[in-house]
């Protein structure tokens, strides 16, 4: 039996990230030009040797399943396991999850089997590296009955998260989910004594959305009609049992919207990144694709990523996130992209067949110039087409073949743009 089953929520419609959710769920996005942004508490969980592991899942949630299944087999005498629970029709449920508490209530059936003393809940689609051992130690010492992980943000952040007041044993006595920007919260600024969140900037404790839950004090909590854990669960447990707070200093990003995923993305290629996917000690799992080592010919990278399995000939690369099996022909130009990279390969046969019927290949062709853009998966960019180089200010909105979202050009999913278009 799992003495501390992790549950990660798979998240909802996600239409901040529209439309690269599109067709999949926030955590099956593809992240970091090889990663999908579910990996990222998964693989918390595997480093801190947590390998008792549901993930909750209900909207677009197929591409999220094979990446899941194809990804996280553990060996049979690990007692690892990572578990699909998604949305099911029961003779005592016959609705989808109304939220992220309602989605545990909801499968307390199947983690009740596992008889865990403590529950940790993660969120799908945030980025960061923890040490929930850590985390976990410090709620057992505490004697707390939940724990919640925070984090420093500026007023700005606090309006659309949950924020928190602590005294200086870290216990938490007030809880406001979302404050909005026009509320005062200035009896919410961090305590002087977490002098490690100091700045010019005055501070505030947010929730990461992180939570650690004695068994006893999760029965307890959810033993009612609550349906969000930030909005009704937190508020209501801090007036009934022990709540703490567990400070988390290091890196921590939401990456909820189009423009924190995209600068997320492009921060990875600098030299000295926030979040260093080069940790040995801590890595990032994945999928294995068993691919070649990208190709260089005659091309310049600055400042950038490229995945594995991609082939780039004569073109500049600057501040660029290239995934997997792009292929980038001869005179292309990026700067500031995310591309994503392709699922396959095509072959001779299939190139035929596009010029027979004037379909550009899957990747980039001849020429084209992309600037300050996201490229998803099996995208076909014709020769000489123009992305985003002009610095002409664009009205978010859908373009049919592209989308503008925060500013920022997004060609979506197997979207084709044709020989000498231009954005």
């Amino acid at each position: 039996m799992a003495e501390v089953l992790s549950v990660i929520l798979g998240g909802g419609k996600g239409t901040r990230l529209f439309p690269l959710t599109q067709a999949r769920s926030k955590p099956a996005v593809p992240f970091g030009g090889k990663y999908r942004i579910i990996d990222i508490p998964l693989s918390n969980c595997i480093n801190a040797d947590l390998k008792q592991v549901y993930i909750l899942t209900q909207f677009n949630s197929a591409s999220l399943h094979m990446h899941l299944a194809n990804t996280y087999i553990f060996d049979h005498f690990s007692n690892g396991f990572v578990e699909i629970l998604a949305a099911e029709q029961t003779p005592e449920h016959t609705g989808w999850f109304e939220g992220t508490a309602d989605a545990v209530r909801k499968n307390f059936s199947h983690f009740r089997s596992q008889n865990p003393k403590y529950y940790i809940i993660l969120s799908g689609d945030q980025l960061y590296r923890m040490n929930l051992r850590d985390m976990l130690k410090n709620h057992r010492d505490s004697g707390a009955q939940i724990t919640i992980a925070c984090t420093a943000v500026t007023r700005n952040a606090a309006s659309s998260l949950g924020i928190l007041k602590a005294n200086k044993k870290n216990v938490i006595t007030e809880f406001m989910e979302k404050p909005g920007p026009a509320k005062d919260i200035s009896d919410f600024k961090a305590p002087d004594e977490l002098k490690e969140f100091k700045t010019k900037e005055d501070m505030y404790l947010a929730s990461m959305g992180i939570y650690i839950f004695n068994a006893e004090a999760m029965n307890a909590s959810l033993d009612n009609s609550y349906t969000d854990f930030g909005k009704e669960v937190i508020p209501e447990a801090i007036n009934k049992l022990k709540v703490n707070a567990y400070p988390f200093f290091g890196y921590w990003e939401d990456i909820g919207t189009i423009r924190s995923f995209y600068e997320a993305n492009l921060n990875l290629a600098n030299i000295k990144p926030d979040f260093d996917v080069y940790d040995e000690g801590r890595p990032i799992y994945t999928q294995f694709f068993n691919l070649p080592p990208s190709k260089m010919n005659f091309s310049s990278m600055n400042q950038s990523l490229a995945a594995e399995g991609c082939i780039i000939t004569n073109a500049s690369i600057t501040n660029s996130v290239v995934g997997v099996r792009t292929i980038i022909e001869s005179g292309a130009s990026f700067n500031g992209v995310v591309c994503m990279g392709a699922d396959c390969y095509e072959t001779a046969a299939q190139k035929v067949y596009n010029i027979e019927n004037r379909i550009p290949n899957l990747g980039i062709g001849k020429g084209a110039i992309i600037k300050d853009a996201i490229i998803d998966k099996n995208a076909r960019i014709g020769e000489g087409c123009r992305i985003g180089i002009d610095n002409i200010a664009r009205t978010d909105g859908d373009y049919g073949s592209y989308h503008i979202v925060d500013g920022i050009v997004v060609v979506p999913k197997n979207a084709v743009l044709h020989p000498g278009t231009v954005i």
